[in-house]
């Protein structure tokens, strides 16, 4: 069950939410819980036992941790932390690891590692960086833990952000789950962002995946330069509005609840370089890797050459926690490199020259997007020969009216915050400082918005969310 889905719009977020609504506030959390556990028992029912077993198990050790003298909190601290990273080590990197054995088993005539396929649960990569956070947290004095195990479980399985984020850290959320306020403006408001985000993964970037899809499923020697340009720009804009717009409805709907998400994507494609596009792509997946990754391993006080290695072992885990495969990890070391590059020439730190930074950056980040988009190392390597083959223009027979003017809607809008009108609007939009004449404005827009993206999905099929296997 996917949000831009009809079973979710039209089934089970109405019914749950008018549930929610009629419940007693005492109640709602339970209310809340029990339809995140159903939602997630929908779409892994063998996994949502795991996932409460471990759930309910890393809360008891958290207390203990909390409970425990200053020598003995380290141990605790660690027993959590091995129970969450073992099972994503399990379920996600148990075949990548024992596959990679095999091959150099295999090439010294040893023999194989025996190991049955292992299905990926859903949102397991985002369900073990939000049980990091609280008892790492709570390790560090910066909360206390919640005083029941059904709020924590709520924390760690609330539906609208457990599959595909944003990550949401425990001290953010921690007094919303003690109590919040719920009411008819705060309800307005959430549809008004659930709609833009659902309008952004259905009516763009399912319209620019189809294309996509096709271009990268040719035979490597049918890529022609303008193809091959033409393909990743499009898959470019595809993986922002698939994201972003679950985002926006991730954060819609924990408005509609009465929780404030964290923002997750602050216009990336405008940044003036591979600095500032990590502070403004995957914000929460940025900043959790900063905050438990780069300063632990000593941040930038180290010394020169250990700054540098700090940053390539974040972006190489940071490529790794996408997928269990290599190409993700080339993935994170390019941009690792590029973020080293940077630090060396002054070019994070500087401001000059804004525009034609902002499209070197763009090409230097849909350059990546090759080999995040393609798993073979042979076959990224034959697209980026076709993207420099300088064939001249060759006929693009895949396009029709209806993707240009998409693609078109997707460039306005992903360069939109580039002109000192655009940031007003954003800003002012994303605040929410809506006046009642424009709340109604924008509620009408949302209801357009929605009707078009349901009889989009009325009338397709393709609509999967590219971070759900994440």
């Amino acid at each position: 069950m996917v949000f831009s889905g009809l079973t979710f719009l039209f089934y089970f977020f109405p019914l749950f939410f008018l549930v929610y609504f009629l419940l007693p506030n005492k109640f709602k959390n339970y209310g809340l819980l029990a339809g995140s556990i159903f939602f997630y028992a929908w779409g892994a029912p063998k996994f949502v036992f795991v996932l409460l077993l471990s759930t309910i198990i890393d809360y008891h050790v958290v207390n203990r941790l909390h409970r425990a003298e200053k020598k003995n909190k380290k141990k605790w601290l660690a027993t959590s932390i091995c129970l969450n990273v073992g099972l994503l080590m399990f379920f996600k990197y148990a075949n990548f690891f024992v596959d990679n054995a095999n091959v150099v088993l295999t090439s010294l005539s040893v023999g194989s590692i025996p190991l049955p396929e292992i299905l990926l649960p859903i949102g397991i990569s985002f369900y073990t960086f939000q049980t990091l956070t609280y008892s790492i947290d709570i390790y560090r004095g910066d909360n206390k833990p919640l005083k029941s195990a059904t709020d924590y479980m709520l924390y760690i399985m609330m539906f609208p952000q457990l599959i595909a984020g944003p990550i949401v850290r425990f001290g953010e959320i921690a007094n919303q789950i003690r109590t919040r306020i719920h009411s008819s403006k705060n309800v307005v408001e959430g549809f008004i962002r659930f709609c833009i985000g659902l309008s952004k993964k259905v009516l763009v970037a399912n319209t620019l995946a189809i294309t996509a899809d096709k271009i990268f499923a040719l035979p490597p020697n049918e890529w022609t330069a303008s193809i091959a340009w033409f393909g990743i720009i499009l898959y470019t804009f595809q993986i922002y509005f698939d994201f972003a717009g679950y985002s926006d409805m991730a954060i819609g709907m924990g408005k509609m609840l009465g929780f404030k998400f964290p923002e997750n994507f602050n216009s990336p494609y405008t940044s003036i370089s591979i600095t500032q596009f990590w502070r403004k792509w995957h914000i929460t997946l940025g900043r959790f890797m900063r905050d438990y990754l780069y300063k632990p391993l000593g941040g930038s006080f180290v010394g020169t050459s250990k700054t540098y290695r700090n940053l390539l072992i974040v972006f190489l885990l940071s490529g790794l926690w996408h997928g269990a495969s290599w190409n993700f990890v080339l993935w994170g070391a390019y941009h690792g490199a590029f973020l080293i590059i940077e630090r060396i020439t002054g070019l994070a730190k500087s401001k000059k020259i804004p525009l034609v930074r902002t499209c070197i950056t763009f090409i230097i980040v849909v350059l990546g997007w090759v080999v995040f988009r393609i798993e073979q190392t042979s076959e990224a390597l034959s697209f980026y020969a076709a993207l420099f083959s300088f064939d001249g223009i060759t006929p693009i027979y895949c396009y029709n009216n209806k993707l240009l003017f998409v693609l078109g809607v997707a460039l306005f809008f992903g360069f939109l915050s580039a002109t000192k009108l655009g940031k007003q609007w954003q800003d002012h939009f994303y605040k929410q400082e809506f006046t009642k004449r424009s709340l109604i404005t924008y509620f009408g827009v949302a209801v357009v918005l929605f009707s078009l993206s349901v009889a989009s999905l009325s009338t397709g099929s393709y609509n999967p969310f590219i971070y759900f296997r994440f």
